[in-house]
């Protein structure tokens, strides 16, 4: 489905730099927990969901909403990859004007549902999958969480309904970086165990290595992770991933990087700027 990648790894670095390029120009922030969900965007769309994107609302389609929407940038990026619009509608990101608006719009091609209001993906995401097994269809939705958006009690409510209601078609990723617009996750407000909580409220949990590509495919792959109950994946992943003075730094939350440290990034990459 992607344009010339000839792998999720070429996928994923050249989503990482059009993000780095879309927020530079833009002069726009959230490049942080961009990049740590880089991997993760690109096995879903290389080899994971189920789509087509000549006809994006296609009924039988797999489901993905971005519930963390502040991470436009790359969801763009990933959907301009992979032919659901053209290259060069990532140039007016964040402009006046622009349907690439700075939290996800669905105007925009292959985006289910405009979010950045925090806690509403998935319970979005737990209606989709209520509606896919009352009428009988196969289709899967996923749902890519930020772990400083647990913080907000409406995702603790979705989790009860899904258990309850057998959505053993949804899945619930959670992009575990560990910081968040305030500090660290766990200081902000405590998470941990986190597995344990996901199992207690009736969830299968699968922990992984958010930038282990083969790990990811396995896991978001084979769903249910155990019939009848829906699929918890924790991604441990690394904020600014992939560019070494982004990562693990909060304050990426907020900047957008100058031009040279622009072409700092890219060279890390190993990308033409």
């Amino acid at each position: 489905m992607t344009r010339s990648h000839a792998s999720a790894a070429a996928l994923a670095r050249a989503i990482r730099a059009d993000s780095l390029r879309m927020v530079t120009r833009s002069n726009a922030s959230h490049i942080g927990g961009c990049l740590s969900m880089a991997d993760l965007l690109s096995v879903l769309y290389f080899s994971v969901l189920r789509l087509d994107a000549t006809h994006p609302l296609l009924p039988a389609r797999d489901r993905f909403i971005l519930s963390k929407g502040h991470g436009a940038a790359i969801l763009y990026a990933v959907l301009a990859e992979c032919d659901f619009f053209p290259l060069v509608w990532l140039d007016d990101y964040c402009s006046d004007g622009s349907v690439l608006m700075g939290h996800a719009s669905h105007l925009v091609p292959g985006v289910e549902v405009s979010t950045g209001s925090l806690g509403h993906g998935l319970p979005i995401a737990v209606g989709m999958a209520l509606a896919a097994k009352r009428d009988g269809k196969d289709y899967r939705v996923f749902a890519l969480l930020g772990d400083g958006e647990l913080d907000e009690g409406s995702n603790w409510e979705a989790m009860l309904f899904a258990a309850t209601h057998d959505l053993d078609q949804l899945v619930m990723i959670v992009d575990r970086n560990r910081l968040q617009g305030f500090g660290e996750s766990e200081s902000v407000l405590r998470l941990e165990p986190l597995a344990e909580k996901f199992a207690s409220f009736g969830w299968a949990v699968v922990e992984i290595d958010g930038h282990d590509l083969a790990a990811i495919e396995r896991a978001l792959s084979q769903v249910p992770a155990e019939p009848s109950r829906p699929t918890a994946v924790i991604a441990h992943t690394v904020k600014g991933k992939g560019v070494s003075f982004m990562e693990n730094r909060m304050e990426w939350h907020y900047h957008s990087p100058n031009p040279e440290q622009l072409a700092e990034a890219f060279r890390e990459l190993g990308v033409q700027l």
